[in-house]
Order: C-alpha cells, then sequence, then structure tokens
C-alpha cells in the first residue's frame, strides 16, 4: 500500500449518509465509497434518512444527498435541518437538475454536478469532509 492509499485508508472511516432516489446511482455511489473504505447507509428519501440522523448523527461523517426526490422532504429541506440541528456536518449535494442556491440551501455545502465521474465524487467526498475538519479545529 502506498502512503497516499494510506492517507486515504486513514481518512477514509467516516460514515457517509448517502440519500438518492434512482436506486442504481444511489448503489454505485455506497459501492464506491466502500471500495475506498467508508462506511455507508443509504435511503431513497430525505424522510426516511431524518430519524436515523436523529438517532446517528454524531456517528455521521458525511451526508451526501440529492436535491429532486419524491417525499416531503428534498435534498434541500434535509441539508437545511441537517445544517440547523447539527452544524459541524458536512454535506455534499449532487444534482444534475438544480444547484444549491436554486434550490434554496441556506448554508455552506459542497455541490458536486452529475453526471460525475468516480474521481470527481470520490474528491468531492474527501474535500468536504476535510472541509469540515478543517472547521471544527
Amino acid at each position: 500500500m502506498n502512503s497516499t492509499s494510506m492517507e486515504r485508508n486513514e481518512l477514509a472511516h467516516p460514515l457517509v449518509v448517502v440519500v438518492e432516489d434512482e436506486v442504481i446511482i444511489r448503489e454505485f455511489v455506497c459501492e464506491i465509497l466502500k471500495e475506498e473504505g467508508y462506511e455507508t447507509v443509504e435511503f431513497e428519501t430525505a424522510d426516511a434518512a431524518v430519524p436515523f440522523l436523529d438517532q446517528r448523527a454524531p456517528e455521521v461523517g458525511l451526508l451526501l444527498t440529492d436535491i429532486l426526490m419524491p417525499g416531503t422532504l428534498n435534498g434541500a429541506d434535509l441539508s437545511n435541518l441537517v445544517h440547523e440541528r447539527w452544524p459541524e456536518m458536512p454535506i455534499l449535494i449532487m444534482s444534475g437538475h438544480e444547484t444549491p442556491e436554486s434550490s434554496g440551501v441556506k448554508c455552506e455545502v459542497a455541490f458536486l454536478r452529475k453526471p460525475w465521474t468516480i474521481g470527481q465524487m470520490l474528491q468531492g467526498v474527501e474535500d468536504a469532509v476535510k472541509h469540515a475538519e478543517a472547521r471544527a479545529h
């Protein structure tokens, strides 16, 4: 294992909550993240993710969410709610239709435009986690 892989594995332990209504994208994102050493928990809707976050937010290292999805809450609503309740939790939004600004996100988030490459997605996750860690110190 080279030093870059070792550094990535050392940083790759946060639990990532993936909220994406398109099952193929959700499973693909989780598979990629697991291969890089991240633990993932996946939800089809923002509504389904909230009870988990209420119970386990301190364990979550990143919220990775789409914007447009069915249910009472969309990804923008979820991002705002997470920021209000757990302001230290980093948020990465991915969307091909909206931006955080156009969807009503009122907090600082990282943004990844769909379609993305695997490298872009991994870099987005890593950058969001590192940025949150830097803010905490």
